[in-house]
């Protein structure tokens, strides 16, 4: 497994990240064997970068994944997040001191590597956070900035969720380490200059803004949800599709927009695998976290990091279908 740097956090992480939410769903339903077995089979093959949330299954995947790490006392790295909820607003700091001391609790661990905001920022003009909150003098920032000193913590992060024009605002401020970019074949705009007319969601390269302020750059939904994988899910993955992360990319139109993408499957890989590898090609993404059901598909992911960079033409057929939605 090749590892690259986590922006100016100085972690070395591998370009394959194990992810334990509810796309895969191993971490949250699956049995403490196979639990067990995934997590050392993953470490055996160089992932040591594990990413979870106090929301995943209300708590179950962090409590599954302080159990096996106890278990297996392996050398990794270990993110989770938080969520700022409207009535917390009156209490920031307190709400995000709460949700990591459950967080710790459940992990079986002193500190967390990464501390993650997840929660959607919104407009100015919204009710609820948006990046005045992140920002503001006791709001997010400050309390992550706290917890790190008091040694919780090592690393500050979000998810770039959201309103673009806030989540730049809160990678232009520089008060963050990493960020969770949604970037896949469907919507490439994180990474890419949008074409004119987009009908969906444009992140305007936070990529690479989040690079020019030397923040570390986490891949989410590579696989769009799993609708790049086709519409037959695993077992163990969520019952239902995960929610919209960029507007205008719900899980039943990005099943039509995958269709489209077959011409990427072919002897030596699949669609799927031909997505993380796009995701991968970005030289400023440290990790593509990926959710598994089985070691299969860790394999599957493993070998999708270490094929080639899609050629010209690929590249060139995606943005021509790009430029159409998919039509």
């Amino acid at each position: 497994m090749k590892h690259r740097t986590l922006g100016r956090t100085a972690m070395r992480v591998p370009e394959i990240g194990f992810g334990c939410g509810n796309v895969g769903g191993l971490m949250i339903r699956g049995s403490h064997e196979e639990q067990v077995e995934a997590v050392r089979y993953a470490v055996s093959l160089g992932i040591n970068y594990f990413d979870t949330a106090a929301a995943y299954g209300d708590g179950q995947s962090e409590t599954n994944l302080g159990d096996v790490l106890m278990e297996l006392r392996p050398a990794v790295f270990v993110a989770t997040k938080f969520r700022v909820l409207p009535e917390d607003l009156d209490d920031i700091a307190g709400a995000i001191r709460r949700s990591l001391e459950g967080s710790l609790t459940r992990l079986r661990r002193g500190m967390v590597d990464v501390f993650q905001l997840h929660t959607n920022l919104l407009t100015a003009d919204e009710p609820g956070i948006g990046a005045a909150e992140v920002l503001a003098p006791g709001g997010v920032a400050d309390t992550l900035d706290q917890l790190r000193d008091e040694g919780l913590i090592l690393h500050r992060g979000f998810t770039g969720m959201g309103d673009t024009d806030a989540i730049h605002a809160v990678i232009g401020s520089r008060r963050f380490d990493t960020v969770q970019s949604y970037y896949n074949l469907l919507n490439l705009t994180a990474g890419l200059p949008m074409r004119p007319g987009y009908p969906n969601q444009d992140y305007r390269r936070l990529i690479d803004a989040a690079a020019g302020a030397s923040m570390g750059v986490i891949g989410i939904r590579a696989l769009a949800g799993g609708a790049v994988s086709g519409p037959e899910r695993a077992g163990l993955a969520s019952k239902m599709p995960g929610g919209v992360m960029a507007t205008g990319n719900d899980y039943e139109s990005d099943l039509r927009r995958a269709e489209a993408l077959s011409f990427l499957a072919n002897d030596h890989r699949t669609a799927a695998q031909a997505s993380i590898r796009f995701v991968l090609d970005h030289a400023a993404v440290s990790t593509s976290l990926v959710g598994f059901s089985s070691k299969e598909q860790i394999d599957a992911a493993v070998a999708a990091s270490e094929m080639p960079r899609l050629d010209a033409d690929d590249r060139e057929r995606i943005r021509e279908l790009w430029a159409s939605d998919f039509s």
